[in-house]
C-alpha cells in the first residue's frame, strides 16, 4: 500500500468529518443457565446526538436501540427468546440479559455512531446448562469369569452439552471423557476390586460449574459366589432328593408286600 493512497484515505475521512471505525477486541462472558449477564460498553455517558445499536447472532439481528435525538429507547425480541429479558442502561448503553438459557449463547455487537466517529464492540456469550448429579450403577462380571474379584461401576449423565465426565480415586484423575456441542447421554466405566477401601468419585463439570457423586465400594459391589460352589450345592441337593425318593419307594413296596401276606394268612 503506497503512502499516497494512505494520505488520500485520511484526507477523505477528514473531508467527510467522520473518523475510521474503531474495533475493540472481542470480550467473552460465561454464565450458568438462569443467571443474568451484563455486557458492559465502558461508556460513561451517551452524548445527545449518539446513536446506539445492539445486534445479536451471525446475521446481526436487531436487539435494542437508543437515539437521544428522538428520545427513543426500545427493545425488540428475536423469536421471542429475549422477551422480558432485556434491560438497556440509558446512561452507559450496557445491555443486561436476565434469566438466561442456552439459546442466548452467541455473538453480541454494539455500534455507537457519533457525529464524527463510529465505534463498535463485540461480545461472545456462552450460557451453560445446569448440571445434574451423575448416576452410578454397578454390575458383576459376566458368567465367563465367575471367580473374578472385580466389580464394574458405570457413571452416567443424560442430555448434556459441553461437559467433561471423570472418575477420581481420592484426588487423582483416573479417566475422563468430553462432550462437544450436541446434547447427548454419556457413560464412563470403572473396574474396582471388591475389597477396595479407597474413596472414588464421579464428577461432571463445565468451565464454570461441577457436580460430583461419591461412593463407597461396599454399597455398590457385593462379591459373587463362585459358580463351582453353586454346581456342588446343586449336585448335593439332587443326590439327597434321589436318596429320599428311593427310600420312600422301598418303604412303599415293603408296606404293600406286608399287606398282601397278611391277607393270605
Amino acid at each position: 500500500m503506497s503512502l499516497k493512497f494512505v494520505f488520500f484515505c485520511l484526507c477523505l475521512w477528514h473531508l467527510l468529518g467522520v473518523s475510521a471505525v474503531k474495533m475493540d477486541e472481542m470480550k467473552s462472558a460465561e454464565v450458568m443457565e438462569g443467571d443474568s449477564v451484563t455486557l458492559h460498553t465502558d461508556v460513561t455517558e451517551i452524548r445527545s446526538n449518539d446513536l446506539i445499536l445492539w445486534t445479536f447472532g451471525p446475521k446481526d439481528t436487531h436487539l435494542a436501540k437508543i437515539s437521544r435525538a428522538h428520545h427513543e429507547i426500545f427493545h425488540d425480541s428475536v423469536d421471542g427468546r429475549f422477551r422480558d429479558r432485556l434491560h438497556l442502561d440509558s446512561q452507559t448503553a450496557s445491555l443486561t440479559i436476565s434469566n438466561t438459557s442456552t439459546e442466548h449463547s452467541g455473538p453480541y455487537k454494539i455500534e455507537i455512531v457519533s457525529e464524527n466517529r463510529v465505534s463498535s464492540k463485540t461480545f461472545s456469550v456462552t450460557v451453560y446448562a445446569s448440571l445434574s448429579i451423575p448416576v452410578i450403577t454397578s454390575y458383576s462380571p459376566s458368567s465367563e469369569r465367575p471367580s473374578s474379584s472385580k466389580c464394574v461401576l458405570l457413571c452416567s449423565v443424560v442430555n448434556v452439552t459441553q461437559v467433561t465426565l471423570s472418575w477420581y480415586k481420592e484426588n487423582s484423575l483416573l479417566s475422563s471423557i468430553s462432550i462437544p456441542e450436541l446434547n447427548t447421554t454419556i457413560s464412563l466405566h470403572l473396574e474396582v476390586e471388591y475389597q477396595d477401601n479407597n474413596t472414588y468419585s464421579c464428577v461432571i463439570n463445565n468451565p464454570i460449574s461441577d457436580q460430583a457423586q461419591h461412593l463407597n465400594i461396599s454399597d455398590f459391589c457385593q462379591p459373587q459366589k463362585s459358580s463351582c460352589i453353586h454346581r456342588v450345592h446343586s449336585f448335593t441337593e439332587d443326590v439327597i432328593r434321589l436318596v429320599i425318593s428311593v427310600l420312600v419307594g422301598v418303604a412303599t413296596v415293603t408296606v404293600l408286600i406286608y399287606d398282601i401276606k397278611s391277607r393270605r394268612v
